[in-house]
């Protein structure tokens, strides 16, 4: 199941350089996971400083 990116985020970009596949790009004021490129890994919500990144 791909992550996902709660409302908590604060756009500071800390996993879209984490992202080994490019799933990560700037959304409408934050961050988003694109769920078809997504592997699952969990290297994005490793870096998150809020913890907004789950799985979903």
């Amino acid at each position: 199941m791909a992550f996902v990116i709660s409302d908590a985020c604060v756009a500071c970009g800390a996993c879209e350089g984490q992202c080994p596949v490019g799933a990560i790009s700037m959304g409408d004021g934050k961050f988003e996971i694109d769920a078809d490129k997504c592997i699952s890994c969990g290297s994005c919500a490793g870096v998150c400083p809020t913890g907004s990144i789950s799985e979903g």
